[in-house]
């Protein structure tokens, strides 16, 4: 063993943690624990005095990268998609069964509201209005029995919605609630599995009403599970969702940080002064909104490895963020996966300090 001011030992303690150890003459001796969980964002380290120098012996430079490392490295947290506008993009199922993502939006409802009898637009996956996607309930329930979150998105970039009065919107949440959620219903056009809660993505139509129904399917939480999210664009605040996501009722936000001014052009200044914004509102989490491909959008891709050293490192330290969100699964040909590796790829780069 080399005392010296040049050294630290690394131990492994009883408890199976891995530790960086300061032998004397360092006074006081002392220990450092990192940790930081795949699919948290609870990043942390901590110091603690420590007698044993059992441990095996790096230089001071190469243990200096690697805290740097692990102090600046980020946490991924969950990653969320949307799936069911490409009948080429693999089952429900098969989705959740990659075990790259955390939360399904299934869309869209694309007409509903201003008395206009209720549409599903399930691409080439079914057809709703034939009752030919009552077999989806089987996949959702084997999606939520794996802890992965389901929701029913409703807008879209196409279709035919909006919202009259409170009145409609109270009408809306009902239909919602007894034909997707825990309710009852005879038509229910996904069967009857019982989603977890409703997606925004309002993008046209108007701008009116949608904080109403945000407190009408909030209400619903006494009698069951009820998560609520918006797909708002990043220039804040949104033109369409602005007052319904000022109702502090939204479990999840992901920001569309793609075809818009504040996404990631070279440099990432644009989309963190943007995030820094966005973190301001009363939401639970806030996700990064990015397409998972560059022709999933006409801009605003953000390669993985990008992404992950030069983006979330500067993100991830605001407690509000949730993770990645991507548009599509059709488009996800590797970019979740590849994110995720990039990621442990990190993560082995400082494998020393991770328990």
């Amino acid at each position: 063993m080399i005392n010296t001011n040049n050294t630290i030992f690394f131990n492994i303690d009883s408890t199976g943690h891995q530790a960086a150890h300061m032998p004397q003459p360092w006074t006081p001796n002392f220990t450092l624990q990192f940790s930081c969980f795949s699919m948290s964002s609870n990043c942390a380290f901590r110091g603690e005095k420590k007698t044993s120098k059992q441990g095996f012996l790096l230089s001071g430079p190469t243990i200096t990268s690697y805290l740097r490392c692990m102090v600046s490295r980020p946490c991924l947290g969950t990653i969320a998609v949307y799936w069911g506008q490409n009948g080429n993009e693999g089952s429900l199922a098969d989705t959740c069964s990659s075990g790259n993502y955390g939360i399904v939006n299934i869309g869209f409802l694309v007409v509903f509201g201003d008395n206009q009898t209720p549409q599903m637009n399930l691409a080439g996956h079914c057809d709703p209005s034939s009752n030919g996607c009552t077999g989806l309930g089987d996949d959702i329930r084997s999606c939520q029995g794996r802890g992965i979150k389901v929701l029913l998105s409703i807008g879209g970039g196409s279709g035919s919605y909006s919202l009259t009065s409170a009145k409609d919107a109270r009408q809306v949440a009902n239909y919602l609630w007894n034909n997707f959620l825990g309710g009852q219903s005879s038509s229910r056009p996904l069967g009857d599995a019982v989603l977890d809660g409703i997606d925004f993505d309002i993008e046209g139509g108007t701008n009116q009403h949608w904080d109403e129904l945000a407190k009408a399917l909030s209400e619903f939480k006494q009698q069951g599970t009820v998560y609520l999210s918006a797909a708002p664009q990043c220039p804040f605040p949104d033109a369409w969702m602005g007052t319904a996501i000022a109702t502090g009722l939204f479990d999840y936000v992901w920001v569309q940080f793609y075809n818009n001014d504040c996404q990631f052009s070279g440099n990432a200044d644009k989309l963190i002064n943007a995030w820094n914004q966005w973190t301001t509102i009363q939401a639970g989490q806030v996700f990064l909104g990015l397409p998972a491909a560059p022709e999933a959008a006409g801009s605003g891709y953000i390669a993985p490895d990008v992404l992950v050293s030069q983006v979330l490192p500067s993100i991830k330290t605001s407690p509000k963020y949730g993770g990645v969100m991507l548009w599509s699964k059709y488009y996800d040909n590797g970019y979740s996966a590849a994110l995720k590796s990039d990621y442990i790829a990190v993560q082995q780069m400082c494998s020393l300090h991770i328990w």
